[in-house]
């Protein structure tokens, strides 16, 4: 596990702070409260994960930060400062300057976010044309680069076939060099390794940590995948239902978890050395999040529920920054 060597409390070394934001999307059956009131502070050279179950609102958070939440969704509510000036505040022009050049994303499903009747080298170079105003041999030499920094052989090849010719893995590599083409300040995974196998998701972690490592970007990791996030991350947000329930450093989330949702996430990953018959499940579904319970939205799962839990709990803070979503430690306190 990491020990968490880029984490930073130095606040002139902020990158990015969210507050407050709340992402709704307006439908015919409802206003569905998909992100509702998130904060979220990143340093720079810094992995943030976000993790929780599908449906938590990780994505829709990751696309309302580089503003990409398409209608029915819209942001409602908050702040989004990325060195020090709010993108929910700029004009589409000035959005573009940044979406793509000083912030990068890795989307989910690299074989559907990569334009299937383009050459994957033809549109790392329309990247590179639009955002760094390269042209012709110099773009075409910086695309070769790129291609052969994430892993890809024979990069002249690679440059000249089409999605479809590539495997996930090639794909997902090709998407990682397409997102680090402007050398991003802040890069965004929205679950690098799914669908991978084993190998090739290691082989793209080690790419990301390297890339941290030479040129100090910032990555948040969105994954449901708690051992991604025990080997890459510094901080972790545990999102459940639209809201964080859990904010620590990556160590002390894994060795003293404090919400009863991210204990039942832990204990349901397999351990090595520990024999079970089953795996432990956590009860239950996710609520509605167009009409989500007036208390705790985790109050039905859990088998710490309390008179309390009826209330909506605030979000308390704890000991060495890390903060809790639950009426437990209100009551210690």
């Amino acid at each position: 596990m990491t020990t968490a060597p880029h984490r930073s409390t130095d606040p002139s070394q902020e990158i990015l702070r969210v507050t407050g934001l709340k992402t709704h999307f307006f439908t015919d059956e409802g206003v569905v409260q998909a992100v509702d009131g998130i904060d979220i502070v990143l340093h720079r050279g810094e992995t943030l994960g976000i993790v929780g179950e599908s449906g938590s609102g990780k994505s829709v958070t990751s696309l309302s930060i580089l503003r990409l939440v398409s209608r029915p969704g819209r942001v409602v509510a908050g702040t989004v400062f990325f060195d020090g000036v709010d993108l929910l505040t700029l004009n589409d022009e000035e959005m573009r300057t940044i979406r793509g050049n000083r912030i990068s994303m890795i989307f989910q499903q690299p074989t559907t976010a990569l334009n299937p009747v383009f050459r994957v080298g033809d549109q790392i170079i329309e990247t590179l044309e639009i955002h760094q105003g390269l042209k012709g041999e110099e773009a075409s030499g910086r695309c070769r680069e790129l291609l052969a920094m994430v892993g890809l052989p024979d990069p002249n090849r690679r440059m000249k076939q089409y999605p479809h010719e590539l495997s996930g893995g090639q794909c997902q590599r090709v998407m990682i060099a397409m997102a680090l083409a402007c050398n991003p300040e802040l890069l965004i995974a929205d679950e690098p390794t799914t669908a991978l196998d084993v190998t090739i998701q290691a082989q793209i972690l080690d790419l990301m940590r390297a890339l941290r490592e030479k040129i100090n970007t910032s990555i948040i990791l969105i994954t449901h995948d708690m051992g991604v996030v025990a080997e890459m991350a510094d901080s972790v947000a545990v999102m459940y239902a639209g809201q964080i329930v859990e904010y620590a450093d990556v160590r002390s989330l894994f060795t003293d978890p404090k919400h009863p949702y991210t204990q039942g996430l832990l204990n349901s990953m397999p351990m090595l050395g520990h024999v079970r018959d089953e795996l432990a499940v956590i009860p239950g579904t996710v609520p509605s999040l167009i009409n989500p319970p007036s208390g705790c939205r985790f109050a039905s799962r859990c088998s710490q529920r309390f008179e309390a839990c009826d209330r909506d709990p605030a979000m308390l803070e704890l000991a060495e920054g890390r903060r809790v979503r639950c009426w437990l430690y209100a009551e210690k306190r």
